[in-house]
Order: C-alpha cells, then structure tokens, then sequence
C-alpha cells in the first residue's frame, strides 16, 4: 500500500464516520453536545431542522479530494441554518409568512356559544403559531430578519476525536501490514 492508497482509505473512512455524526445531529437536536436553540413559537411537528426531515435529506454525498470531503446541501437554506445570520424580507416571503398565518388560524376551534375561541391546550399552541406568522408578515419588505445558528456540520473537538481514531485505526492496519510482509 503506498502513502496515496493510505490517504485515501482514511478519507474515506473518515467519510464515512463523519458523515453518519452528522446526520446523528438531525436526532440529536444538537451540533453533538451543543444543543440547538429552540424556536421562540412552539410547534408540536417538531423543532425547526427536524420537522419535515426536508433539511437532513438534502445533505448530499460528500465530495472528495485528494485531502477534503465536502458536505453541501441542495437547500439553500439550510446554509443560514448553519451558520445562522440575517436574511432581508422580501414581499414573496411576507406572502408565505400570511398564508401560513391563515392556515394555522383556521385550525383553531371556535365555540359558537361563547362566540370565543375554545380554551383548549392545543388552540392555546395554534394561537401562539398563529401570530408568530402574523408578527412575521407585518414585518416591511427589506426588514432585516436574525436566524439563529443550529450547527449540525463543521468544526467540532469531536470531529477531531473521530478523526484521530480514524487514522490511528488506519495506521495500526498499514502497521501489521507492513510486520506481516516483513515476516515473509
């Protein structure tokens, strides 16, 4: 085996071990141990990355070099998610911000009687929804929005951990590799 077939076995290796780390974050709800922020509005579908699995399915198959993999979404996104940031509102948004609104209102329940809403836990959790896409559609066009980072790829000491054991792993093989030809 030589130094290219070694590098390349690691990569690849690391790859692999990696990539699943990655994707155990989606589960985690956390970058490893670092829980992510829970969102202002509670919804019961699940936090923000996990709701409809959308995000953690667009991780696409590392690519790979000669010395980096690289891990890339087709969402755009999910990039802000990671890293976190300002987005401006555009008008397309504020539209999708008041259909939202319009759906979750209509779920609620109304008594005819009381000629109120129902007092039950879930219109309470639809209401708070509800104008949470409200508050987010009065916003003007050109607003500057904060999304909060939730890191489910990059730099980590565990990143690093997982990859020492990847090359220590590697390095015993070509070890008793190498003891077992000189045997010979």
């Amino acid at each position: 085996m030589d130094f290219k077939q070694i590098s390349q076995q690691i990569l690849k290796d690391a790859n692999t071990e990696l990539s699943q780390e990655f994707d155990r974050n989606f589960e985690r709800k956390a970058f490893f141990n670092e829980a992510w922020k829970s969102d202002k509005y509670p919804n019961s579908k699940g936090s923000t990355l996990v709701r409809s699995g959308k995000g953690r399915r667009s991780i696409q198959n590392p690519t790979t070099t000669d010395t980096d993999i690289t891990w890339s979404s087709n969402l755009p996104y999910m990039k802000i998610q990671n890293e976190g940031g300002e987005i401006e509102v555009t008008k397309k948004m504020k539209s999708f911000f008041w259909a939202m609104y319009y759906k979750v209102y209509g779920g609620i329940q109304f008594n005819v009687r009381k000629k109120a809403m129902a007092n039950t836990q879930r219109n309470k959790r639809l209401s708070a929804e509800a104008q949470k896409w409200k508050a987010m559609a009065m916003q003007p066009v050109g607003t500057k929005m904060k999304i909060e980072q939730r890191q489910f790829i990059g730099e980590h000491p565990e990143v690093h951990r997982i990859l020492k054991q990847v090359v220590d792993v590697n390095m015993k093989e070509v070890e008793q590799n190498l003891k077992n030809s000189l045997k010979r």
